[in-house]
C-alpha cells in the first residue's frame, strides 16, 4: 500500500488501465493500493450490496460506512443487519450532529420539501466530510454507474481524484448496467432492499423517494417533481448556494 497521495498522472493511468477491468479486479487493485486507508460509503442500494459481496471475498476488513440521515427507510436499516449476518461486515453509521427532531426544530420544519439541496448537504455531505477527517482514507469506494445520471456519465471515471473530499475515488461498477447488477445479485444470492421489489429502483431518504411507474427512468423516484437528481456526494456543485 502506498502512503502517499497518488499523482494526477498515476490516477489517469490507473483509470485507463482499469477501464475494461471487472469490478472485482478494480477492488483488488484498490485494496492493494490503499488498504487499510480505504473507505467505502454505501446507501445499501443494489449496487452497494454487490460491492459488499465482492469485498467479503477480497478484503472484508475494509471500513464501510453508511450516512444515516435519520430519514432512511426501515427496510434500509434492516438490510444493514442482514449484511452483517451474511458477510460479517458491520457497516458503521455516520450521523449528523443534530437529530431529525433537533434539525427540524432549528429550521422551523423539514427542509426536504423546499430546500432539499441544503438538507442533503447538512445530513450527507457534511457527515461524510467528518468521516473522511476521522478515518483519513487515501481513497473511497462508491457504487455509482455512469448510466444513472448525465453527470455521472460525463464526469465519472473508474479511478478519479475527488476534489470535494480530497481523496481518490474508485468506482468499480461504473461501466455496469442495471441488468449486470441484478444478474450478479441473482447469481450470488446477494441480500438486497425489499423495496426494490416494490418498484423502488433507487432508494434514498423516505421523504424524497417514491416508487416509479413502468417506463420511467430508474431515478425518477428520487426528488420527484424537482430538477434535482443527486444528493451532492457525486457532483462538483449544486445550485442551493451551500458551496458544495
Amino acid at each position: 500500500m502506498s502512503q502517499d497521495r497518488m499523482s494526477n498522472e498515476a490516477i489517469a493511468l490507473a483509470s485507463q488501465q482499469l477501464a475494461g477491468a471487472s469490478p472485482q479486479d478494480v477492488l483488488r487493485w484498490a485494496v492493494k493500493q490503499f488498504h487499510p486507508r480505504l473507505l467505502m460509503a454505501t446507501a445499501f442500494g443494489a449496487e452497494g450490496c454487490c460491492i459488499l459481496h465482492m469485498l467479503a471475498e477480497i478484503e472484508p476488513a475494509v471500513t464501510v460506512i453508511n450516512l444515516d440521515t435519520g430519514y432512511q427507510f426501515q427496510e434500509t436499516l434492516d438490510l444493514r443487519e442482514r449484511i452483517k449476518d451474511r458477510y460479517g461486515i458491520e457497516v458503521v453509521y455516520i450521523r449528523p450532529e443534530l437529530t431529525v427532531a433537533q434539525y427540524e426544530a432549528e429550521h422551523g420544519g423539514p427542509l426536504y420539501t423546499g430546500r432539499p439541496d441544503q438538507c442533503c448537504y447538512d445530513r450527507k455531505v457534511l457527515p461524510l466530510r467528518k468521516a473522511m477527517a476521522h478515518y483519513n482514507p487515501l481513497a473511497w469506494i462508491s457504487a455509482i454507474r455512469k448510466d444513472q445520471t448525465e453527470n455521472r456519465a460525463a464526469n465519472a471515471s473508474v479511478v478519479q481524484w475527488d476534489a470535494k473530499f480530497n481523496v481518490v475515488k474508485v468506482n468499480p461498477l461504473l461501466n455496469w448496467t442495471k441488468k449486470d447488477v441484478w444478474g450478479f445479485i441473482a447469481k450470488n444470492d446477494v441480500p438486497y432492499n425489499p423495496l426494490h421489489d416494490q418498484d423502488y429502483p433507487s432508494i434514498g431518504c423516505w421523504p424524497c423517494t417514491r416508487a416509479v411507474s413502468a417506463g420511467e427512468d430508474e431515478r425518477a423516484g428520487r426528488w420527484a417533481g424537482k430538477v434535482k437528481k443527486e444528493c451532492g456526494l457525486h457532483v462538483i456543485e449544486v445550485k442551493d448556494g451551500a458551496g458544495i
